[in-house]
């Protein structure tokens, strides 16, 4: 592959065809990498969600985040909001575990406020103010580690998969 020029798709859009790791960031070109996860799926919410889940207990929130994206840019208007926080969510968690504190914590918060208006009735049986409780927490946790003193060097970025929310109380 010729470095000097822009990946590109089947229909010329410019595409990044690096590898990537567990966590979504690109790895030299030749390296082994984690399967992306192919864009445009359209799933059920329960196929969503699934997914999505099984995809973060991996300590993949990244990819994660990259289902709820396919759901917001295909589900009901009316849900947009709903799956758009949890992409967000994802992100936060993703930033979060490469060390990145202040993206991480903004991340979070701007998903949980996403989700602040769909706690009642449970949307598709997600605890979303178990989730919103879970966003608050860690990132008032990696926050905090920041403000203790701790340079960018110096700060421990979470695990991804130990630091992964159940989307759904009672089970995974």
């Amino acid at each position: 592959m010729d470095e000097t020029r822009r990946d590109r798709d089947a229909e010329g859009r410019a595409r990044n065809a690096r590898p990537r790791d567990g966590l979504g960031r690109p790895l030299p070109y030749g390296a082994p990498g984690v399967d992306r996860q192919p864009e445009g799926v359209i799933r059920t919410p329960e196929e969503t969600l699934r997914e999505a889940q099984r995809l973060l207990d991996a300590g993949m929130p990244f990819h994660a985040h990259e289902v709820f994206e396919d759901a917001w840019k295909s589900g009901p208007v009316t849900e947009r909001e709903l799956w758009r926080g949890l992409a967000q969510l994802a992100v936060g968690l993703t930033h979060a575990a490469r060390g990145n504190t202040t993206g991480g914590a903004r991340l979070l918060r701007r998903g949980a406020a996403a989700l602040a208006g769909f706690g009642t009735p449970r949307p598709h049986g997600i605890g979303v103010d178990g989730l919103i409780g879970w966003a608050e927490e860690l990132a008032g946790r990696v926050e905090a580690e920041k403000a203790c003193g701790a340079d960018a060097a110096r700060v421990r970025p979470v695990d991804a998969a130990g630091e992964a929310p159940c989307l759904r109380p009672g089970g995974r």
